[in-house]
């Protein structure tokens, strides 16, 4: 995964703040389900344990699959200097070998700006639904089509825009201004989930308005910071707006029966 800034901005802060919520609210659902308090989480592609670290410290026992040695280290680092590096555990794989290095079983997974990347998100999401534990939960973070799009028309980029509305193949060539291989819609990713064995249970859309708000404004203004995240979290769940969202955030669960 990419080096994170030392600082986070304005995008980050959006970013986490949103995710982080829904992460909450997986956690607190499967500690009332289970009855147990620590639970085991796996984090595919986790990097340098932003997220991790958190979870951990929440009393809960991660296992971070990363591809980059590099990140690895900054994960280790950063778990100790918080006080959770007995609860990360941090190995070198990706979601092509994520049943072989981190096992099944899991009461959450958590899988966030990976399907994008993959050859196949199919089988990324194939192995997320394997490594849980029944009854368990995932949470996947995609880059989303609708806000590609918006963000290109906007500023200009018509062509690219087109680009990317067009590409709808399931295994999409890169496009011209495409950041990624793979951007999804909300049908395709619940699709995905449920061709898994998946229950899809929410969808969120995740930096809405963020890419949209020139920076200057969130930085010369002293509340606008905070009032744009209030306006991101409470349009976080209309279908509306989520269709135009950076990023799609997944809530499914694997099936007891």
């Amino acid at each position: 995964m990419s080096p994170e800034p030392t600082a986070p901005g304005p995008h980050t802060t959006l970013r986490t703040g949103v995710v982080w919520d829904l992460l909450e609210e997986a956690l607190e659902r499967r500690v009332a389900a289970t009855g147990r308090s620590e639970l085991a989480v796996l984090d595919a592609g986790g990097g340098s344990g932003s997220l991790a670290v958190r979870v951990a410290a929440g009393g809960h026992r991660v296992t971070v699959v990363d591809p980059s040695p590099d990140a690895l280290f900054a994960l280790r680092r950063r778990a100790a200097e918080k006080g959770v590096a007995e609860r990360i555990r941090g190995v070198q794989g990706d979601t092509g070998d994520l049943l072989e290095v981190a096992g099944d079983g899991h009461d959450l997974v958590l899988c966030h700006g990976v399907l994008e990347y993959v050859e196949d998100p199919a089988a990324g999401m194939r192995a997320i639904a394997r490594a849980l534990a029944p009854g368990g939960i995932a949470g996947v973070l995609v880059a989303g089509m609708g806000g590609a799009v918006l963000a290109r028309a906007l500023s200009g980029r018509f062509a690219e825009a087109r680009a990317v509305f067009s590409d709808t193949s399931p295994e999409p060539a890169p496009v011209p201004g495409g950041a990624v291989p793979h951007r999804f819609t909300e049908p395709g990713l619940t699709g995905l989930a449920e061709a898994a064995g998946l229950v899809p249970t929410a969808v969120h859309g995740v930096r809405i308005f963020a890419d949209l708000v020139p920076g200057a404004l969130v930085d010369s203004e002293p509340d606008a910071l905070r009032e744009l995240s209030r306006l991101e979290r409470e349009a976080a769940s209309h279908p509306a707006f989520r269709a135009i969202a950076a990023h799609l955030h997944l809530v499914a669960e694997k099936p007891t029966g």
